[in-house]
């Protein structure tokens, strides 16, 4: 399966356009899905297709360019054949960590791992356990900068796609947000920036909120503001203390990031200034 991925300025006969060079190269749509946004006057699409007869995908290519240059597009190939290169990052809570590695394990989304970094190293064995390469990066003030070159290293020798942070606790500087925009993918409760700081879910407790939930976007220089891949709440009540809170939460943190995983493994995410479009 290859999934095209586009956007331009809106115009009649993009679809048609679209449509009449897959079925000429002669590829079969398996799903579609677009997205015209009125208020910047851009039109998204997705199309997930497979060649009827080999080869035809690089027909299909060959010719669409000629398409997309005609509209104006901004386009990518991709195939679901090759599992998403992931780097994922953690600290001490493995809530988060668990759940990937369980999915990855029975293959519910499309992923490699390729290694495991944390600035700890209380979660080696739950790693290692699994046959993946763990990397000890601890953090200082220090030694802060030399650490994010490491890891910038580690990501082009591991090829890396996509860095998942699940739940690492360090600030990434702007630079690294800058250089791989678009490729971090970052998990947090929903409460900020309302309850910032220690113990969010004390503070929740204390306030007697009636929602908590989690919120997975993609990292910025601006902490936890990030453009929105996916989000859930769920509803609590006066009854249940913060110990009860943060296990709710921490189930539905693991949730939305797998989900946010899996809409990035299946080529869903476009992203569209400070927000993004999911198709």
């Amino acid at each position: 399966m290859l999934v095209l991925r586009l956007h331009c300025a809106d115009r009649p006969g993009i679809v048609a356009a679209v449509s009449a060079c897959l079925s000429n190269a002669q590829c079969n749509i398996e799903e579609s899905a677009q997205f015209n946004d009125h208020l910047s006057g851009l039109f998204f699409m997705r199309v997930l297709f497979s060649p009827v007869v080999e080869g035809a995908e690089k027909d299909f290519a060959s010719a669409f360019a000629a398409v997309a240059d005609r509209f104006g597009m901004v386009w990518a190939l991709e195939t679901l054949e090759q599992p998403v290169r992931t780097l994922l990052m953690v600290s001490k809570e493995g809530h988060c960590l668990n759940d990937i590695l369980y999915r990855w394990s029975v293959r519910h989304f499309p992923v490699e791992i390729t290694a495991v970094v944390s600035n700890h190293e209380a979660l080696r064995k739950r790693v290692e356990d699994f046959g993946l390469r763990f990397v000890h990066l601890p953090i200082s003030p220090e030694a802060k900068d030399k650490q994010e070159k490491k890891l910038e290293a580690l990501i082009e020798e591991t090829n890396s796609e996509l860095v998942v942070l699940a739940r690492y606790m360090q600030i990434l500087s702007g630079r690294f947000c800058e250089r791989f925009r678009g490729r971090v993918i970052n998990i947090h409760h929903s409460f900020l920036p309302g309850f910032k700081g220690a113990k969010p879910y004390h503070q929740a407790y204390e306030r007697g909120v009636k929602l908590i939930g989690a919120t997975a976007h993609f990292a910025t220089e601006d902490l936890d503001e990030g453009p929105i891949i996916e989000q859930e709440t769920v509803r609590i009540t006066h009854s249940d203390t913060p110990e009860k809170l943060k296990m709710i939460g921490q189930d539905s943190e693991s949730r939305v990031l797998a989900r946010a995983i899996g809409l990035y493994a299946e080529r869903r995410i476009f992203l569209h200034g400070k927000r993004t479009v999911i198709l």
